[in-house]
Formats: structure tokens, C-alpha cells, sequence
């Protein structure tokens, strides 16, 4: 099937829901389907936000200002990861507690704007990774539109580059939770660390990163291109100095360089 194929596929897809509620973070992926579906369903569809210490402010002020400019319904709910219990002892299972109870304050909405369907935006390239948030997508018969046209995340850039989507380069993101290693405790001050960290380096010019935290140390993800302007000229000592500032003791570099998921290689097999 071809690129344009998989979109009017979506396109027949979304019209056939009839009604839905977008989770809308304002990434590359939700973005684009909460355009396509506004394109498609017009007023029948509203985009829900959570807000939480580990959504950074930037995000949301982004998925504030589209929705604005779009001219689509958009609300905010309040979702704090860390009143989830167990949430914040960080299990193998994380994703899965906060997309639940994200996905039921979402259907709560709905209900009350008569929406008949929520949708997400996970992609095809999410089926190859340990996606425990997918399980509630299922529980809770959330659809993914993106997932049932097997659009990849190169193929949404594309036809998010061709929609005229600022988001189309935009740095993937994940949740700052996914930052912290499986069994390491979750805290309002680690997450304020590790967003601050990272503002400091996309504020550098560095287009895709990651600072993962490991007790007090960071490990910086960066493309394996961009490695060599952390540690060449004064990039580096100003890093270093604003991370220990933040309170890590220790600043290392992944000479792997940015991958998404690289704390799953933490989960032992089985």
C-alpha cells in the first residue's frame, strides 16, 4: 500500500468513528492525527491534554497554541502520575497505570460532549517495542487509527511535512518518566531535573535528546551526529556545570547515541 493509500484509508477510518476524543500531547504523531481527524470530522472532535510534572510546560503550552490557531475544542485534565499508587516506585508496568487512568478521565469527557470514540496516537513502529500502555489502549477499546493503517513514524513526518505541520522534525518525546530506570523511585524534584537538563540542551541547538537519570547520574542521549558538540569547545563545561547545578553528581555521555526505549534494556528477560 502507498503512503497515499494508508492516508485515505485513515481518512475513511476516522470518518466511519463518527465522533472522537484526540489524546493530544502535541507530539509528531498525535498532532498529525488530531489534524486529520479535525480535517475529517470538524466539529466532532475535541482534544484532551493531560497536565502533570512529567508533561514539560513547553508541550503544553504547544498543544494550547495548536489547538488555538486550528480553531479545535481542547481540554486540559489534570493527571498527576504520582497520586497513582505505586506509580512512583517506577514498575515495568508504569506506562500502563497512567494511560488507564488517563484514558478514563478521557472517556469521562467525551461522555459529556457526546463523543462516541477516543483515539490515540501510537504508530506502527510502536508493535516492535515494550509498549505496556498499549495494554489499557485495549482494556479500555481506545483506538489507534495510526496503528490500524500501519503508518510508521517516517511516513507521518512525511505527510505531516506535507499537511504543512511544524511538527513534522520535531523531536520524538516521551513522558520524563520514561527517563528513570525500572525500580528507581519517581519524584517531583528528578523529574524537575531531568526537564530542566533537557530544556538546557534543545535551548543549545541539539535537535533530539534524552537525559536519563540513574540515581544522581546523567546519561545524555544525543543523535550520533551531535556527539561531538558536547564534548568539543565550551558546550561541554557549560553542560556540566548546569547539570551539577541541578543536582547531578555525575555527567556522562551514551556513546550509542539517542535511541527511543533504551531503559527496556534494563527489564530482565523472561
Amino acid at each position: 500500500m502507498t503512503l497515499q493509500e494508508k492516508n485515505e484509508e485513515l481518512k475513511n477510518y476516522l470518518s466511519q468513528l463518527g465522533s472522537v476524543a484526540v489524546a493530544f500531547s502535541s507530539g509528531v504523531d498525535s498532532t498529525f492525527l488530531l489534524k486529520t481527524a479535525h480535517d475529517v470530522l470538524g466539529d466532532r472532535v475535541i482534544a484532551v491534554t493531560a497536565r502533570s510534572c512529567s508533561f514539560p510546560e513547553r508541550e503544553l503550552n504547544e498543544a494550547v497554541e495548536f489547538c488555538k490557531a486550528e480553531g479545535i475544542r481542547h481540554f486540559i485534565v489534570d493527571s498527576e502520575e504520582l497520586d497513582i499508587d505505586g506509580f512512583s516506585s517506577n514498575p515495568k508496568n508504569r506506562c500502563y497505570l497512567c494511560k488507564h487512568e488517563l484514558f478514563e478521565k478521557i472517556a469521562v469527557i467525551a461522555a459529556e460532549h457526546g463523543i462516541s470514540e477516543i483515539v490515540e496516537g501510537s504508530n506502527e513502529d510502536d508493535n516492535g517495542d515494550y509498549r505496556p500502555g498499549l495494554q489499557a489502549v485495549a482494556e479500555l477499546n481506545v483506538r489507534s487509527p495510526l496503528r490500524h493503517v500501519k503508518l510508521t513514524k517516517d511516513e507521518i513526518r512525511e505527510l505531516s511535512r506535507e499537511l504543512g505541520l511544524l511538527t513534522w522534525d520535531k523531536q520524538s518525546f516521551a513522558c520524563l518518566s520514561s527517563r528513570f530506570v525500572y525500580g528507581e523511585t519517581i519524584t517531583r524534584e528528578k523529574l524537575s531535573m531531568v526537564d530542566r537538563a533537557e530544556q538546557l540542551l534543545l535551548d543549545m541547538g541539539l535537535k533530539q535528546v534524552r537525559v536519563r537519570i540513574h540515581g544522581t547520574i546523567a546519561r545524555i542521549e544525543v543523535l550520533p551526529s551531535q556527539l561531538m558538540q558536547l564534548v568539543e569547545g565550551p558546550k561541554r563545561q557549560e553542560i556540566v556545570d548546569a547539570f551539577h547545578g541541578l543536582g547531578f553528581s555525575y555527567v556522562t555521555l551514551d556513546l550509542d547515541g539517542y535511541r527511543t526505549g533504551s531503559m527496556n534494556l534494563t527489564l530482565p528477560e523472561e
